[in-house]
């Protein structure tokens, strides 16, 4: 059994998962702050996009951004000397987009959880927006957030479709395990395509545990304060 295509997903889905943490974080802060219904309604659903659109589509959109022969992969192989498109950082790129959704959503339902008076007693005291956000927003939205950043985790590693249109399936480079699946079965080796199999679901399934205990984490915590 080759260690590779275990070593490129759980690096591919830490890396993207890092990304994914942040980004997600971000734009769910802007999304609640948000007033205009319509325009609120408009940015979620392009946040979520990624999670209703099938992988492919999102590959497809990704080779259309960072292929060579387009305005911005031209621009960035001729000048900056980069190449996205069969490349171990097209992984990470493509885990980032379908897992994106899920952070964001995650983040976004336990800021709306968090008492509004709370930050809004602390801009009465003179407390700054980005310290009313990392230590009354975050901290009160903790376990939402770290369940988010398990499941985009969970996510990433699992990521099959916009891996394979923009990364290609290159073993020891860009073959993750859901990859290294698919070239077993359709190679007849059943028995290795199993032994991938099992190492994802243990994976997965810890990730999903993982999650559960956040969840009864914030459970608690509402029990708690009503």
């Amino acid at each position: 059994m080759e260690w590779s295509p275990i070593l490129i997903s759980l690096r591919t889905a830490c890396v993207s998962m890092i990304f994914t943490f942040f980004l997600g974080l971000a734009a769910a802060k802007w999304v609640v702050q948000l007033r205009n219904g319509w325009v609120k309604a408009v940015i979620d659903g392009i946040f979520t996009l990624p999670l209703v659109l099938p992988p492919t589509v999102a590959g497809f959109f990704l080779l259309y951004i960072f292929g060579v022969y387009r305005p911005f992969g031209r621009f960035l192989a001729e000048y900056l000397g980069v190449r996205i498109v069969f490349s171990p950082p097209a992984t990470v790129i493509a885990a980032v987009i379908i897992s994106f959704p899920l952070m964001y959503r995650a983040a976004r339902g336990a800021f709306e959880q968090v008492d509004p008076g709370l930050a809004d007693a602390a801009r009465m005291l003179g407390v700054s927006e980005w310290k009313i956000f990392t230590r009354i927003l975050v901290p009160n939205a903790s376990s939402g957030i770290l369940s988010g950043a398990v499941l985009a985790f969970a996510r990433g590693i699992g990521e099959f479709g916009a891996t394979a249109m923009i990364a290609g399936n290159i073993a020891g480079k860009t073959r993750t395990l859901p990859l290294a699946i698919y070239s077993e079965v359709a190679a007849g080796n059943m028995d290795k395509a199993g032994i991938y199999v099992a190492i994802l679901l243990i994976i997965s399934f810890t990730a999903v545990v993982l999650m559960n205990v956040f969840e009864r984490r914030r459970n608690f915590r509402k029990k708690g304060r009503a």
